[in-house]
């Protein structure tokens, strides 16, 4: 005997239904991110918006329109710089936080949002370290130390001095509470052991008033005072940076005279939205990478040192100032104004 023989199996309905779904579901973009993302056209197929957290002109400003235009040319799509200043750089980070993951919105952002306002701000809404992700550091732009002409020092020895011989009569500028430029200050007075008055500013309203022989010394960013200094209207003393700056050749570090350690700056780079496509992270990283090299004499000439390098050593960088900053503005006890 012939065993039965089974009737030929039928479609199932329901395998047909659920692969017509499957199907509805792909159309209607409820894919999977990764599956819509292969699918994509190569980023970027529109233009690309650089928020700025401060205003036009500032150091953040000037490198990241340097390093849009070069990105422009490189990848064919405009990137377009909009400035969103505000709140100690808060409101322009927050806002690139709170967009989408897709590689249109990112941030050219620098020490301050990243590294101190964490601390410095209660309740801060959301977590810069966790809610943006590192793409590429652009530049170090270290503090120098300057100070007025009427001030008789020419070396940094010599303030120093000056400084202990005239307790409380020495004030300096900031571009604001919890800021680069105070808390450098305040790392240096502490460590000389000097009696000094921090006045607080907003914006250039700090460096103008030094011009004007108002206040006596300030740490500034390179950028904003190289000119000045060439010209003769601001003496510069010392370096904040570990290295010897380029731009300012034969000014010392402070950690070279006698004070191992110090290290105060401002840095700058991309970061985009959490979430953000690794595909997108590691070509904007190697396009960046690519046109730093050309823009390195300017750079230089302005007061900023070019870096570069991998997403993950800017990650591990921005972490590592961010648990310094900390310490530092616990123990200078600044609140925001």
């Amino acid at each position: 005997m012939h065993p039965t023989r089974r009737p030929p199996a039928l479609p199932d309905p329901t395998r047909r239904r659920t692969g017509i779904a499957l199907g509805a579901a792909l159309a209607a973009g409820l894919a999977p991110a990764g599956a819509l993302w292969a699918q994509a056209p190569a980023w970027p197929a529109r233009p690309v918006k650089v928020v700025v957290a401060f205003t036009a002109g500032g150091t953040t400003d000037i490198l990241a329109r340097a390093v849009t235009q070069k990105l422009t040319e490189k990848l064919g799509q405009p990137f377009v710089i909009d400035n969103k200043p505000g709140g100690g750089g808060n409101i322009g980070t927050e806002m690139v936080v709170r967009a989408p993951a897709d590689g249109y919105t990112l941030i050219v952002n620098s020490v301050g949002p990243m590294a101190v306002n964490q601390t410095l701000y209660k309740n801060l809404p959301y977590d810069p370290l966790k809610d943006l992700v590192p793409v590429v550091q652009i530049a170090d732009v270290p503090n120098v130390l300057v100070v007025h002409p009427d001030v008789p020092a020419k070396t940094f020895e010599e303030f120093i001095a000056y400084a202990k011989a005239n307790p409380g009569k020495l004030s300096y500028g900031s571009t604001g509470v919890g800021t680069s430029s105070h808390l450098s200050s305040y790392m240096l007075s502490q460590r000389i052991g000097a009696d000094t008055l921090h006045v607080p500013y907003k914006g250039a309203n700090a460096l103008n008033d030094l011009l004007a022989g108002r206040l006596q010394f300030m740490f500034a960013t390179i950028p904003s005072v190289i000119q000045h200094i060439r010209a003769g209207k601001l003496r510069a003393v010392a370096v904040s940076s570990e290295k010897p700056s380029r731009s300012l050749p034969g000014v010392p570090t402070v950690a070279s005279k006698g004070f191992p350690g110090f290290a105060a700056g401002s840095w700058f780079g991309f970061f985009a939205p959490r979430g953000t496509p690794q595909a997108v992270v590691a070509l904007l990283n190697r396009s960046v990478n690519e046109v730093l090299p050309s823009l390195e004499e300017q750079m230089v000439r302005e007061g900023a040192d070019p870096v570069g390098g991998s997403a993950e050593q800017f990650g591990a960088f921005t972490q590592r100032e961010y648990e310094k900053w900390k310490e530092i503005v616990r123990s200078s006890g600044a609140t925001p104004e």
